[in-house]
C-alpha cells in the first residue's frame, strides 16, 4: 500500500480531565501570580483555533498551568511544543502530558520574562522577515500581572528582530484583561486609544478575536479575557529605534484629555522647552491642539522622526528625562543649592 502523503493526524489519548488533574495534584490557582484556570477544552480549542493552522507547527506556550491549552495546541497537530512554566506545582501535570504525547512536548521551568526563546527553537525554520511567518507561533493564556510588561517586552524584540523574532515574523496568540486587549486594538480617536494601541500597531497587524467571559475561569476573575492575535508587520509604520518611538508616544500620552503639545514639551529641558517642541512640531506638520488619542499612526511617524533629527544635532536631548530634571529641584530646594550651573566669580575693575 503507497505511504499516504498527508501528515498522520495526531489525537491525546485518554487522560484524566483538567478538573481532575487539579485534585489529583492538588492545585489551586495562587492570587499573586494572577493565575486562573481555564477547563472548558471547547474555549482553549477555539482560542488555538485563532492561531491559524498548527499542523506540524513549532509552538511556544506561555504559563501552560494544569495543561488545557497545552492538550488543545497537541490536538491542533503541533509537531514541537515547548512550554514555559514558573509554577513548579505545575510540572507533575505537564510531564503526564509529556509522557502521552511522545516527542512532542518539552517542559521548561522558567520565568517566560527571562526565558531566551531565541535558543528555544532550531535555527532551520527561520524565515526573512520581508517572506512569510515561520512555522512558529506564541501561544498564551496571560496571567494578568505579566501580560503588559511582556508585550511590551515582546513589541521591543520585534522591533530589534531579536528573542522569537530572530526566527522571523513569528505570530502571536493571546489572553489579555478585556480593557487591555481593548486597548491593543483601538483605533485613532476611541476612547481606548493609549501608549499600548500606538506601540503595537506601528509594528503589528493586532486583531481582536473574541471575548471569553470571566465566569469560565476558575477562580472566576472580576473581569471578562479578550484574545488578540498578533501579526508582525514586514515593514513597521515608524522606521525608528524602538526605544526613541516609546519615549515619543509617552510623553504624548503622558496628559491624555489635553492637547498633545502639553506632552510632547516633556521631551525637552525646561530652558529650552517651548521652542524645542515648537520647532519639533512644526517639522511633523502636527497641529498642537489635537489630543493624543486623535494622533494618527502617520503623524506619529513624523513626530518620531522630527524627534529623531533634533537628537542628531543635539545627542544629549535623547537621555533626558523631565522627571529626573524634577526630582534634582526637589533636592536642591531641600539642601538649598542650586541645579543651575554656577557664576563665574567677579573679577576686579582694572584701574
Amino acid at each position: 500500500m503507497a505511504a499516504s502523503g498527508k501528515m498522520a493526524s495526531f489525537r491525546l489519548p485518554p487522560l484524566p480531565t483538567i478538573g481532575e488533574v487539579i485534585k489529583l495534584y492538588k492545585l489551586r490557582a495562587t492570587k499573586q501570580l494572577s493565575q486562573n484556570f481555564l477547563l472548558d477544552l471547547r474555549l482553549t480549542d477555539k482560542i488555538v483555533r485563532q492561531a491559524g493552522n498548527l499542523k506540524g507547527a513549532h509552538v511556544c506556550e506561555v504559563g501552560p498551568g494544569p495543561g488545557g491549552l497545552t492538550r488543545s495546541i497537541l490536538n491542533a497537530g503541533a509537531a514541537d511544543l515547548l512550554v514555559v512554566e514558573k509554577d513548579t506545582r505545575f510540572i507533575p501535570g505537564l510531564q503526564l502530558l509529556s509522557e502521552a504525547a511522545p516527542g512532542k512536548l518539552r517542559i521548561v521551568h522558567g520565568d517566560i520574562l527571562t526565558y531566551r526563546m531565541d535558543r528555544g527553537f532550531p535555527a532551520v525554520i527561520s524565515k526573512p522577515w520581508e517572506e512569510d511567518p515561520p512555522n512558529l507561533h506564541i501561544i498564551g493564556n496571560l496571567p494578568f500581572n505579566v501580560s503588559t510588561p511582556l508585550i511590551i517586552k515582546w513589541l521591543e524584540n520585534m522591533a530589534n528582530r531579536t528573542g522569537p523574532f530572530a526566527f522571523g515574523r513569528t505570530r502571536l496568540t493571546l489572553t489579555f484583561q478585556k480593557e487591555v486587549a481593548e486597548r491593543l486594538t483601538a483605533s485613532t480617536a476611541s476612547r481606548q486609544r493609549s501608549r499600548l494601541s500606538v506601540m503595537a500597531q506601528y509594528l503589528c497587524t493586532v486583531h481582536s478575536c473574541f471575548t471569553i467571559p470571566g465566569r469560565a475561569f476558575v477562580p472566576k476573575p472580576e473581569v471578562d479575557v479578550g484574545v488578540v492575535h498578533f501579526t508582525p508587520l514586514s515593514h513597521p509604520q515608524i522606521q525608528q529605534p524602538f526605544k526613541l518611538v516609546e519615549k515619543v508616544v509617552r510623553n504624548a500620552f503622558q496628559f491624555r484629555r489635553k492637547y498633545c503639545y502639553k506632552g510632547i514639551e516633556l521631551l525637552f529641558p525646561e530652558a529650552k522647552r517651548l521652542e524645542l517642541a515648537e520647532a519639533m512640531l512644526q517639522e511633523a506638520d502636527v497641529d498642537p491642539t489635537l489630543r493624543p488619542t486623535e494622533l494618527t499612526l502617520a503623524q506619529f511617524r513624523a513626530l518620531a522622526d522630527a524627534y529623531a533629527g533634533l537628537c542628531t544635532r543635539d545627542p544629549g536631548l535623547f537621555t533626558y528625562e523631565f522627571r529626573e530634571e524634577l526630582r534634582l529641584k526637589r533636592v536642591a530646594r531641600k539642601t538649598g543649592t542650586s541645579t543651575d550651573p554656577p557664576t563665574p566669580p567677579c573679577l576686579p575693575v582694572p584701574c
